[in-house]
């Protein structure tokens, strides 16, 4: 009889192969024994996100139709990789953009071309940094730590000092002549500064800085978007007593810095939950954290005009798919570990990124809006900075930078 039993088992389970095929998959999907998922190896922890209706942010957006930016210029083209952020110096001399083989560079003109402004590592060479067109590929994540990756850049215009947040080594500055950068903040109350990101000058010289998550570094920042965890910091250094404290934490991958033209607030961006917020420097809201836009797909740095606006830059868009993901922590959960490329995985839920630049009054609003909707000049836009009547964008993962005349 026990023998029976036991045959009558097994039949159970042969006979239904479909149900014996799932029970494989998903054992394949948890355990993931070969690590062919993205979040392989990881202690993926996903959290439920406090993220704007898709439908709601849509309803007041204004729309691009004409796709303006698809008329916008490339320029530098294989010249300079991954040019995250665009400074120009005291005297007008620029542009100056750090780059993903560590090194912070400046154009001097058709006759020199680019020459290297600075380094933020004294360990850089040529040999081991300098990967031209793959500084901008995984080929140059296993150097970053060694050789840098120069990020937001901010000249003093008082003193022709720049400062760098740098991913690695955190909140440095080099004199008017470059050179080696000298570290200013690589640790704050004890804990390190694991990625520095963007950074604004305050006229008093404080410097408000961004460390975009305690938990993950710049090499491995996708997964703070796939966790949606909130270990962002909005930190300040006192040039005075040479010390850092934490202004605001919990943010969501905190991103770009600007300081409003009064310098009665600041805008700082949080890339995973698609908005930029408010933080009051001065008056009876001092110390307050409020929200200022909220927007279609993910922002990365903030720079003012002269008129007193804000460009924001936005790779666009986020789907209802990833909305109903992010209020569901355990659907990512499954998703994000099925053996698939992350790519793969994206284009299964419609992620398709082009660039939109938009331009925020004081209050928040969209006064302008520009696209490149099929992505046919620009896409993984980073920062727009308008200098006399144009405007140059600068992009985090390719090798070039675009210009757009604006007026």
């Amino acid at each position: 009889m026990a023998e029976k039993k036991t045959f009558a088992r097994e039949d159970s389970v042969l006979s239904h192969p479909r149900l014996f095929f799932l029970a494989i998959v998903l054992s394949l999907i948890f355990m993931d024994p070969f690590h062919w998922s993205p979040v392989a190896s990881r202690d993926y922890q996903p959290v439920k996100l406090d993220v704007a209706p898709y439908k709601q942010v849509m309803k007041s957006w204004r729309n691009d139709n004409q796709s303006r930016l698809r008329n916008a210029r490339l320029q530098f083209a294989g010249e300079v990789f991954g040019p995250e952020s665009i400074e120009f110096d005291r005297e007008g001399r620029g542009p100056y953009t750090g780059l993903a083989d560590g090194r912070v560079v400046r154009w001097m003109g058709e006759t020199v071309g680019w020459e290297t402004f600075a380094i933020v590592s004294t360990n850089w060479s040529e040999k081991e940094c300098a990967n031209g067109v793959n500084s901008t590929t995984q080929k140059q994540h296993p150097k970053e730590r060694f050789c840098g990756r120069p990020l937001g850049l901010r000249f003093d215009k008082r003193t022709g000092d720049l400062y760098i947040a740098d991913a690695y080594y955190g909140l440095m500055m080099v004199g008017p002549g470059g050179g080696v950068a000298t570290s200013l903040a690589s640790e704050v109350e004890g804990s390190p500064i694991l990625f520095a990101n963007d950074l604004d000058i305050h006229s008093n010289g404080s410097i408000f800085f961004t460390d975009t998550s305690t938990r993950y570094d710049r090499r491995n920042h996708v997964f703070i978007l796939l966790e949606g965890e909130a270990t962002g910091r909005l930190l300040r250094y006192d040039p005075t007593t040479k010390s850092t404290t934490v202004v605001v934490s919990g943010l969501t991958f905190a991103n770009g810095v600007q300081i409003s033209k009064d310098e009665t607030f600041l805008l700082v961006a949080e890339t995973t939950k698609c908005r930029v917020m408010r933080y009051w420097l001065e008056g009876q809201r001092a110390a307050q954290l409020e929200l200022y836009a909220n927007l279609p797909g993910f922002p990365d740095n903030v720079r003012i005009n002269d008129k007193g606006n804000f460009w924001v830059a936005i790779d666009c868009c986020r789907t209802r798919t990833l909305e109903v993901f992010s209020h569901y922590p355990w659907m990512r959960n499954i998703y994000f570990r099925l053996p698939l490329k992350l790519n793969i995985l994206g284009k299964m839920v419609g992620m398709k990124m082009y660039t939109v630049i938009a331009l925020f009054d004081i209050g928040g609003n969209a006064i302008d809006v520009l696209e490149d909707r099929r992505g046919e000049i620009i896409r993984l836009v980073s920062e727009v900075r308008e200098v006399n009547g144009k405007l140059w964008i600068g992009t985090v993962a390719h090798n070039h930078v675009a210009t757009f005349s604006y007026s």
